[in-house]
């Protein structure tokens, strides 16, 4: 009886823990844990696929856990070798300073690094075809799993045969967890930085967001689209992912924001160890010739980077992407890749995700940061904002460029740079055309991959 007693007691103060914890916790919104059964004030949820039995069970039964309970230790799986389909191969080294060129070889081609990843949300780059990215000089191309959950679903993108048969892209793709789309949809405090806020305004989004519930199975969150339920999971998100059938996969993994208690972040990184941890099984039971990267979190703080660090490099992780809130502003990114990138392993590649602005970039390959994803350049485009390489950046919409009767960049080769004036330019935007936009988008596009390519012939010759 008293041994009755004390387990009890002992499973009390765990729930109790627990349940202050995620009173506490900026993204939950309801403590209850999933259920296969939806209460009456619940819409049934879908998921991306069937869940498996192991997942009912789980949601049937689960019950809170200490939320610092430490992820699956390192024996419980296998150890890292090398895959024949994906490797990373170092070209050279700087002597002057941790700035390398390399090349990331997958099944559909080489990914030249340093390198900038381009976003393509849905399957596609905004206003040009993805065909422009081999012109520019772009390798990489990012696609959104959360997006491509809700629309047209990764059933169909199967039968199709996989995302690069369905886009007509033979060359390497990226797929994220679809949790940083998932996070963004939590109601964003006023303090709370960039990675907090929501994609755009939704007429289903209430004052508590479309973020609906988070516990240790997952996430439940409203489609932008129309409303419906939605669970993601850790196995849900890479089947989702082995349906799309990326080179690149990411696991599941939460996205605090940048101000943030650190008692809360702390409990945040072992959540998303355990996310990524599960992740990683699921992905390791049906491997289809795609790489998994890691996702590094800790926010800025130091010593979490680092036990995120020593737990997800002891894994079988492919590569490792750096992630979670990277700072307030460029100097403080910067001042943490410092700290963090001596600590990767330096036989696989690394990823800095969400970044891509030129400040960021030219900051953090000196650093040795492999590629970088950002929607800058393109959303700047359609903004009217080009980057040059004899300007500068300026914007083609102001009244001075109507007049302008030269390309926008001599050196440039892009079409808009190669047939059209500045000044045409200038008129297609004042016109509302969307050729403006296309014509703008393909030139910044051109630009990163310029970008890049000098960077590594600096590299090459040591100079940076």
């Amino acid at each position: 009886m008293r041994a009755a007693a004390r387990a009890r007691s002992a499973v009390q103060r765990i729930v109790d823990r627990t349940s202050a914890w995620l009173h506490s916790h900026p993204f939950v919104l309801h403590s209850r844990p999933f259920s296969s059964s939806p209460s009456d004030d619940d819409e049934s949820p879908s998921t991306s696929s069937a869940p498996n039995q192991t997942e009912r069970r789980r949601r049937k039964g689960s019950t809170p856990i200490d939320p610092l309970t430490p992820p699956p230790p390192a024996s419980e799986f296998p150890p890292y070798e090398p895959r024949d389909f994906f490797r990373y191969e170092l070209i050279h080294q700087s002597k002057k300073s941790a700035a390398r060129v390399g090349r990331i070889h997958t099944p559909h081609g080489v990914i030249e690094t340093p390198g900038y990843v381009a976003v393509g949300t849905n399957g596609a780059l905004k206003a040009v075809p993805h065909q422009e990215l081999a012109a520019a000089g772009v390798d990489l191309m990012f696609a959104n799993t959360y997006h491509l959950m809700l629309q047209p679903g990764p059933d169909l993108v199967a039968s199709a045969g996989g995302l690069h048969e369905f886009i007509g892209r033979d060359a390497p793709i990226i797929t994220d967890s679809g949790g940083f789309q998932v996070f963004s949809l939590a109601h964003a405090g006023e303090k709370d930085g960039e990675e907090m806020k929501s994609r755009r305004p939704s007429k289903h989004k209430d004052a508590a967001g479309l973020l609906v519930r988070l516990d240790e199975d997952g996430v439940l969150f409203k489609s932008y689209r129309d409303g419906s339920r939605v669970v993601l999971t850790p196995e849900s998100s890479v089947e989702a992912q082995k349906s799309l059938g990326a080179d690149i996969i990411i696991p599941l993994d939460e996205l605090p924001p940048y101000h943030i208690d650190r008692a809360v972040l702390e409990r945040s990184v072992y959540l998303s160890h355990r996310w990524e941890a599960r992740s990683l099984k699921a992905h390791l039971r049906d491997v289809r010739q795609q790489a998994m990267y890691a996702v590094i979190h800790g926010g800025v703080d130091r010593d979490l980077r680092r036990m995120s660090v020593e737990y997800l490099t002891s894994l079988p992780f492919d590569g490792f992407a750096i992630g979670g809130s990277l700072g307030k502003d460029t100097a403080e990114l910067v001042e943490l890749l410092g700290h963090l990138m001596p600590q990767l392993p330096k036989d696989r590649p690394n990823h800095l995700l969400g970044i891509g602005d030129v400040g960021s970039i030219l900051g953090s390959i000196p650093h040795g940061v492999d590629t970088f994803d950002s929607t800058f350049p393109t959303r700047n485009a359609r903004h009217g904002q080009l980057m040059t390489r004899t300007r500068g950046t300026f914007n083609i919409q102001r009244a001075e460029n109507a007049s302008l009767h030269e390309p926008v960049c001599h050196q440039c080769a892009c079409s808009l740079c190669k047939n059209h004036t500045a000044s045409y330019l200038h008129h297609l935007f004042r016109a509302n055309e969307p050729t403006a936009v296309t014509l703008a988008t393909a030139h910044n596009l051109h630009y990163m991959g310029w970008l890049m390519q000098t960077q590594r012939e600096k590299i090459l010759n040591d100079e940076l």
